[in-house]
C-alpha cells in the first residue's frame, strides 16, 4: 500500500526512507488521514481517498496550499508530494491556543487578503466545498460571480432534488435582491481560504494559528467570514483584530449573513433537512 508513497517521499527528500509507523487520525469525512513516521523519525500527514472523490482533489489542494503558503501571512501545512491517489503534507503537532490566538488569526487573515488577482473573481479551476463542485470561472463583477456561481448554483442543486418549495420561492426573491445587497461592493478579488470553519483551524506547538483543508478562490474578502460565523470558534476578537489592518465597509453584517447562507445551503444539499430551518432564517433576515 505504501510503496509508491515511500518512493515519492524518498525522491522528494533525496534519501531512501521507509515507513515504520502509521497512525490513523480521526476527523476526516472525505479522506483518510494518517500520521506516518519514517525511519529517520520525521513525521508527515498522509491523505488518501476513502470514498468516491474526483481524481484531481489532491492536486487542487496541493496547489491551493502552495498559494496560501506563498502569501506568508498565516501558517498552513507545507505540501510535499502529490499523486492522483494521495497527498503528503507537513505534520504539525497540535498545541494549545495562545491567549491572543484569535487576534493573531484576524490580523494574519487581513494580511492574506492583501493578495489579489488581476483576473478578477474565480480560480484557475473548479474545486470542491466538501464534495460539492465549487464553480470558479473568472468574472470581473463580484455581484455576477456570487449570483451565478455561488448562490445560484446552490439553489439549482437544491431545486433538482426538492422542486419549487417555500425555500426556492424565497431563494428566487433573494436572487433578485442581490443587486441591492452587493451592488456597492467595489473591493478587489483577494485570495481566500474558502472553507475556514473551526475544524479547519488549530494552534501549533507555539500556540499560533494554523489553517488547512482549503477551498480557495479569489473572492470578496468578507466571504471568508460567512463560514467562520456559521459554526463559531473564532469570536469577535478575531474580527476586531482583522479590522485593525483592514476595516470592513458599511453593511458588512448583512453581507456576512449572505455569505453564511451559501454554506448553509451547501450543508443542506450535502447533509439534508437539518439545515433547512437555518437557510430559511437567513433568507428571511436578508429579505
Amino acid at each position: 500500500m505504501y510503496q509508491g508513497i515511500v518512493e515519492a517521499i524518498s525522491q522528494h527528500l533525496k534519501q531512501p526512507l521507509s515507513i515504520i509507523d502509521a497512525q490513523p487520525i480521526a476527523g476526516g469525512s472525505i479522506n483518510q488521514v494518517t500520521r506516518i513516521t519514517l525511519d529517520n523519525q520525521s513525521q508527515y500527514l498522509l491523505k488518501t481517498q476513502s470514498g468516491r472523490v474526483a481524481k484531481n482533489t489532491f492536486q487542487i489542494e496541493y496547489e491551493s496550499l502552495a498559494l496560501l503558503s506563498a502569501a506568508q501571512a498565516v501558517r498552513v501545512p507545507q505540501a510535499l508530494v502529490v499523486d492522483q491517489n494521495f497527498l503528503v503534507l507537513e505534520y504539525i503537532q497540535p498545541g494549545t491556543r495562545a491567549a491572543d490566538w484569535e487576534e493573531s488569526l484576524g490580523r494574519q487573515l487581513a494580511m492574506l487578503h492583501k493578495n489579489t488577482s488581476r483576473k478578477g473573481f474565480g480560480f484557475y479551476c473548479n474545486n470542491y466545498l466538501g464534495t460539492t463542485v465549487q464553480l470558479n470561472d473568472w468574472q470581473s463583477c463580484w455581484l455576477d460571480f456570487w449570483r451565478e456561481q455561488r448562490l445560484g448554483k446552490q439553489l439549482q442543486l437544491y431545486a433538482e432534488r426538492a422542486g419549487k418549495d417555500a425555500l426556492m420561492v424565497k431563494g428566487e426573491k433573494l436572487m433578485h435582491a442581490l443587486d441591492k445587497l452587493l451592488a456597492d461592493v467595489q473591493e478587489p478579488a483577494v485570495l481566500l481560504h474558502g472553507d475556514l470553519w473551526s475544524g479547519n483551524a488549530m494552534a501549533d506547538q507555539q500556540g499560533q494559528p494554523v489553517i488547512f483543508d482549503p477551498a480557495s478562490y479569489y473572492g470578496q474578502r468578507e466571504a471568508e467570514f460567512g463560514i467562520m460565523r456559521l459554526f463559531g470558534g473564532f469570536g469577535r476578537r478575531c474580527e476586531a483584530a482583522y479590522q485593525e489592518i483592514w476595516p470592513f465597509e458599511a453593511g458588512y453584517e448583512e453581507r456576512f449573513r449572505l455569505y453564511q447562507l451559501y454554506h448553509e445551503l451547501n450543508h443542506l444539499n450535502l447533509f439534508g433537512a437539518s439545515y433547512y430551518a437555518a437557510c430559511m432564517a437567513s433568507m428571511d433576515a436578508l429579505l
